[in-house]
């Protein structure tokens, strides 16, 4: 006998635990009371919820592949301009590996997308970290304080003021802001600024790869009878 999925409306098995178009739990009728039938064996066993995610492992998941990623996404790393990329593929990974271990192995869009976002906070706070350790570690132990400031001077006074004059902008305004810049304030504010937008885009990111890795995986997977 068949049924049909109250999501995707395909035929389904009365066998089957999912349904093997959309993957959505279908319900279950004992047939204990119906004479000369008997409820087939399997569904003695409790079917795991795709939608729920066992965080004791995935966590340990999340931290393995988060923190390698976080150190190459952070601002200093010769490969972070993949930055984003790495964070990606590291929450696409995390969700594959967890479903190693699922039975069945099987995930929603929403549980991958949560999986996606522990690994981004994991990741992008560990970018920061590192950040934030390397500019200290190159300021005040390899003291290459000079260099910085060289660099940072480099930076205002030709990439920044060059483009608000090509905006429009009037010297006086340019001059103002640059000081600011300049400033130990302006330094800090600015530095903190890029360093929590990289934050929120690896989260972003993290996000989504997350969901994409576990819609991937609906695609090459089907729930187990």
């Amino acid at each position: 006998m068949e049924i049909t999925c109250t999501r995707c409306h395909q035929a389904v098995e009365a066998a089957n635990c999912f349904c093997p178009a959309c993957g959505l739990p279908q319900l279950l009728y004992s047939a204990e009371n119906v004479p000369g039938q008997a409820p087939p064996e399997r569904f003695t066993e409790p079917v795991r919820d795709a939608s729920t995610v066992d965080w004791k492992r995935a966590m340990r998941l999340c931290l393995a592949l988060a923190v390698p990623a976080g150190v190459l996404c952070s601002l200093f790393s010769p490969v972070s301009i993949l930055g984003l990329l790495w964070m990606a593929v590291a929450a696409a990974w995390a969700v594959a590996l967890y479903l190693r271990s699922q039975r069945p192995a099987w995930i929603t869009i929403g549980a991958g997308a949560r999986i996606g976002l522990v690994t981004g906070l994991l990741g992008s706070w560990t970018a920061f970290a590192t950040s934030g350790l390397t500019l200290f570690t190159m300021r005040f132990l390899l003291h290459q304080g000079k260099s910085l400031d060289d660099s940072w001077q480099t930076i205002i006074s030709d990439q920044v003021a060059r483009q608000w004059t090509a905006a429009g902008v009037d010297a006086q305004t340019i001059l103002l802001y640059k000081s600011w810049l300049l400033s130990p304030e302006g330094r800090a504010g600015s530095m903190l600024s890029a360093i929590l937008m990289l934050v929120a885009m690896l989260i972003f990111f993290a996000v989504g790869g997350g969901a994409l890795g576990a819609r991937l995986q609906a695609r090459t997977r089907r729930p187990e009878a």
